[in-house]
């Protein structure tokens, strides 16, 4: 990893309980409030999901007594979480700080979770293994992997979504590597972003194909859907090892072309573990990113044409940032972004609303964690007329936290 992006990911931040007390006039954001988590002690690295009928699933590792861990999901009923539930466990599972599972809704009861599972070659060699439920997570199919190229190598940084009611998942691939966890410019193959679909039974419905031969090794994916069809967004790498942001379309003819979100030009000979995050409404996508070409930004950018295109982008925050992005689009064109920083009382999970115009209104505190990887990436959707949050605070045990706060 190079100089800037292990600085990036190692600043030596406490980890803190949150502090929501403090007075506020932000304007756009009445009052963060903490929510009880569903989660136990030890629970760690939460996914939000939001279906298309309004459900929002919370999912998260619960570590197990004895050894191994349990995938666990909780849905929202506006107000509180409800008992938690058991997807799978296992004790031979790959767990990591940024590659984590989810269980997302994709269409009424349908719904499709994913994680990660070790196999024998060397401890970065592992498959993506999917579940689908047709009864909203009450019961689940015999797990498959999206891909059968049986190869010792790194398989996940998955992102799940529906089209038309079917379960699709798009995944980064290192069928092409050498099975090494080594993301310098080297003489291996490289790592390449590969999707396919999943049917109601849980199996793969047809081949898995590939999306784009070279991105970037270990960033995270994300998916959204335009008026027109789905859009994932992703790392990119170029043989100059420039590692900018780029998006796909998935139309009837297949998978597009990449479109370079913004030329940020930033070259880096390792994989800075910072993906993008997208959202969309009608053929409004937004898509927020980190990025750092001559310092550590975040910035956000706009497309009015379902990602075809996108305008200049908004500088959202600069300096003592680092990153770990998500994004929602408001009704009204409003886009809040959600990033983590180094502030004057430790490291903050910050949001701010921004148009295509530039910032709407402040920045505010949503919570007070740590940088260390332990943090995991805070995750933010919209819920009843607010914003639900989740992230996990660090510590011995870490801890699941979430939080609502109305929109005004």
């Amino acid at each position: 990893m190079s100089r800037l992006a292990t600085a990036l990911l190692a600043l030596a931040v406490t980890s803190a309980a949150c502090d929501l007390s403090e007075p506020r006039d932000e304007g756009w954001l009445a009052e963060v409030t903490l929510v009880p988590s569903p989660a136990k002690s030890g629970g760690r690295y939460p996914n939000l999901a939001a279906g298309d009928e309004g459900e929002i699933v919370l999912s998260w590792l619960q570590p197990l007594r004895d050894a191994g861990f349990a995938l666990q999901h909780a849905a929202w009923d506006g107000a509180t979480w409800s008992q938690p539930r058991t997807v799978i466990t296992g004790s031979d599972w790959f767990i990591n700080w940024a590659d984590f599972p989810s269980v997302v809704p994709v269409t009424g009861p349908i719904w499709a979770a994913h994680w990660l599972q070790q196999k024998p070659g060397n401890v970065y060699s592992y498959d993506v293994r999917i579940a689908v439920s047709t009864d909203a997570g009450g019961s689940w199919s015999v797990p498959i992997s999206p891909h059968d190229d049986a190869t010792p190598t790194e398989h996940g940084f998955v992102s799940l979504f529906g089209v038309a009611g079917v379960p699709q998942a798009v995944w980064l691939d290192g069928r092409h590597t050498s099975g090494e966890h080594d993301h310098s410019g080297g003489l291996q193959g490289a790592m390449t972003l590969r999707a396919a679909a999943i049917d109601a039974g849980g199996h793969r419905a047809g081949e898995d194909r590939e999306i784009d031969a070279r991105v970037c090794d270990c960033c995270q994916t994300d998916v959204a859907l335009t008026a027109t069809g789905p859009v994932v967004v992703y790392r990119d790498r170029s043989e100059r090892e420039v590692r900018d942001i780029a998006l796909v379309r998935q139309t009837a003819d297949g998978w597009s072309a990449p479109v370079r979100v913004h030329d940020d030009g930033w070259v880096i000979d390792a994989c800075p573990v910072n993906g993008p995050a997208v959202d969309a409404h009608g053929e409004t996508v937004v898509v927020a990113w980190f990025t750092a070409p001559d310092a550590p930004r975040v910035r956000l950018a706009y497309s009015v044409d379902a990602g075809r295109r996108f305008a200049t982008p908004i500088e959202v925050a600069s300096g003592q940032v680092a990153g770990r992005v998500d994004v929602v689009l408001l009704d009204d064109g409003r886009a809040v972004v959600s990033w983590l920083a180094d502030g004057q009382h430790g490291a903050e999970v910050r949001a701010q609303p921004f148009t295509r115009d530039g910032a709407a209104g402040q920045a505010v505190v949503i919570a007070r964690t740590g940088i260390a990887r332990s943090s995991g990436f805070p995750q933010m959707v919209r819920a009843n007329g607010g914003l639900l949050f989740a992230w996990t605070e660090s510590g011995d045990p870490p801890q699941v936290r979430t939080a609502f706060a109305r929109l005004r």
